[in-house]
């Protein structure tokens, strides 16, 4: 396992909760948002100016949001989600399957369009995990 870090869903405004974040811990604040990717065609108009992903790096410091939100809409409380950093194809599809046992998959895991393996699932516990293998990455 390389890395956990915490993933944040916001209510339409991550662009200025990163930006608050990064005056807080410094670092480099890298933004996607939905329009221009391969997901834009499938969201409706008034979400396409929202933010895909973010992530504020400084050091040891990773701290990821996003516009985009569950089925059931953003409730207080399911606005976070740990962030796992596999290091092998291996390890992701062995955590992946481990911790979805009793759980639901939201996002069963597969090929995504930035090139890692990605899949997002909650536990038995109720603990919402998001999971990553870049492919690239050496």
């Amino acid at each position: 396992m390389t890395q956990i870090n915490a993933y944040i869903n916001f209510k339409g405004n991550t662009r200025e909760a990163m930006a608050f974040y990064q005056e807080c811990f410094g670092g480099e604040l890298d933004i996607q948002t939905i329009a221009g990717s391969p997901i834009e065609e499938h969201m409706a108009p008034e979400l396409r100016s929202g933010v895909m992903h973010s992530a504020l790096m400084n050091g040891g410091v990773m701290l990821m949001g996003s516009d985009m939100v569950s089925p059931e809409g953003l409730i207080e409380g399911n606005n976070m989600s740990l962030m796992v950093g596999c290091g092998t194809e291996e390890e992701i599809d062995r955590l992946f399957a481990k911790l979805s046992e009793g759980g639901s998959i939201t996002c069963p895991l597969g090929d995504s369009f930035w090139g890692s393996k990605f899949g997002h699932l909650t536990d038995k516990f109720g603990t919402r995990w998001g999971l990553n293998y870049d492919k690239n990455a050496k």
